[in-house]
């Protein structure tokens, strides 16, 4: 085992807590983990970690010689990408997530395309609605659509999108159609909401004549999954608040309907995220460029 394939084996450790996670991560056996960090401490003489049947924590030494070990192998990077921005031949895996809906409906079918251009690439497409941790996920992009909430990461805007209310021709009949966000409450309409663990509240944000005002809404359905809540709304069960490109077709096929049309959401970011170290990866770079140029038309209504 090489004393480089070590410090990256002991940085998986130390970022997610766990050696089975880390044996996941790097697709390696948790034997081979075990015995790449013992290797580790031999070679250094101290202790890495304090491991018990139930925990395992850094010790000081190991804390210490986290942020050296990031180091090494953010230049063993930085040089191999020097190498490869030579050769114009970009190779290795790409780890990307992106939200089900965008990932489903406007990433996932460039993918082909992109891997006939770049044959020595290899992507791992993790599709969720829920917020990712790029650093313990071990990811190299993630498409986002919000504001981040860490600000460690380096953001890529692709475009303001435009979100529309809508529901089914169904649930209008049934439970008529609100103009706006204050008929929305007063009707006690069933708002269909996505939430994830810790979620405490729902907010629409709404354009008001006198500016962006927050609605708290109810409803007797939610998921974390957002292509669960179209189909909600198409059998008729609640208004969903949904990005216009992902219930376009439905809404030109006359299958949903907009309501709240006095009252829109305010527009929602999407963008790209990555660490600055990773951003210099001529993969990452290109895949981004590549997606931006496909997908950028399509988010904007263009």
């Amino acid at each position: 085992m090489s004393y480089l394939d070590n410090i990256r084996t002991f940085v998986r450790v130390y970022e997610l807590g766990s050696m089975s996670a880390a044996a996941r991560d790097l697709r390696i056996s948790p034997a081979v983990t075990s015995a790449r960090i013992s290797q580790l401490e031999a070679h250094l003489s101290v202790r890495l970690f304090q491991r018990t049947t139930r925990s395992l924590a850094p010790t000081e030494q190991g804390r210490a010689f986290y942020g050296g070990a990031c180091e090494i192998l953010e230049s063993v990077a930085s040089a191999e990408t020097q190498v490869v921005n030579i050769t114009e031949n970009p190779k290795g895996a790409l780890y990307v997530a992106a939200p089900l809906g965008v990932g489903r409906r406007l990433i996932a079918p460039h993918v082909p395309e992109f891997l006939r251009l770049y044959p020595d690439i290899t992507l791992r497409l993790r599709l969720t609605d829920r917020t990712v941790d790029m650093t313990t996920e071990g990811l190299d992009l993630a498409f986002f659509l919000g504001d981040p909430e860490d600000s460690n990461l380096r953001i890529r805007k692709i475009a303001d999108v435009e979100r529309i209310l809508c529901a089914s021709p169904a649930y209008v009949r049934a439970h008529g159609n609100p103009e706006t966000g204050a008929d929305l409450i007063a009707g006690n309409h069933d708002c269909l909401n996505l939430r994830f663990p810790g979620a405490t509240e729902f907010q629409w944000r709404l354009l008001t004549p006198e500016g962006p005002k927050k609605f708290r809404v109810h409803g007797r359905c939610e998921s974390d999954d957002g292509d669960v809540l179209t189909d909600w709304a198409l059998s008729g069960n609640g208004i969903v608040m949904k990005p216009l490109f992902e219930v376009s077709d439905h809404i030109k096929a006359g299958r949903l309907v907009p309501v709240a049309a006095q009252t829109p959401p305010v527009p929602i970011q999407m963008a790209c995220l990555f660490t600055h170290r990773r951003r210099q990866d001529p993969k990452t770079r290109l895949f981004m460029d590549f997606m931006i140029a496909r997908i950028s038309g399509v988010v904007r209504g263009s």
